[in-house]
């Protein structure tokens, strides 16, 4: 296993979780409308959900001596804040970190039990954020 690459690849995730946080706290400050709370109360809950990745992370990184980034990852918005807009930027950044994910698991396929359990086990978390995140943008016939 090539500790360089895979600490790199962590510390990318963990930028990304961290976007993550700030990304999901702000539209939760953005949201508007009678359906507020309870759409308000979920995007909180997905920045508790990437500080956790991201601490899980940063942990991993440590482990393998290396140093956790200080950096936040892109923190891309359209400026619109309309709900399908917030969903479909969250599922843009949700797809990404997917990815970037698969690459760790590929980086460590056959090498470490313990981060190819952990890759697999965010890979699960997020596709099934993205499932979720898809049935929200989604409208009813």
């Amino acid at each position: 296993m090539d500790n360089k690459k895979v600490i790199a690849c962590l510390n990318e995730l963990l930028e990304n979780e961290l976007a993550g946080v700030v990304r999901y706290s702000h539209y939760a400050f953005m949201v508007f409308g009678h359906n507020r709370i309870p759409i308000c109360s979920w995007l909180r809950s997905q920045a508790t959900e990437s500080l956790t990745h991201a601490n899980q992370i940063g942990e991993h990184i440590t482990a393998l001596n290396g140093h956790p980034s200080l950096k936040i990852g892109k923190l891309l918005e359209s400026n619109s804040h309309k709900i399908n807009d917030i969903l479909t930027e969250s599922l843009q950044h949700e797809k990404h970190q997917v990815g970037v994910y698969r690459k760790l698991l590929k980086l460590v396929e056959g090498d470490s039990i313990l981060l190819e359990e952990f890759a697999r086990d965010m890979i699960v978390e997020e596709e099934m954020h993205i499932a979720e995140v898809e049935k929200m943008i989604k409208q009813p016939k």
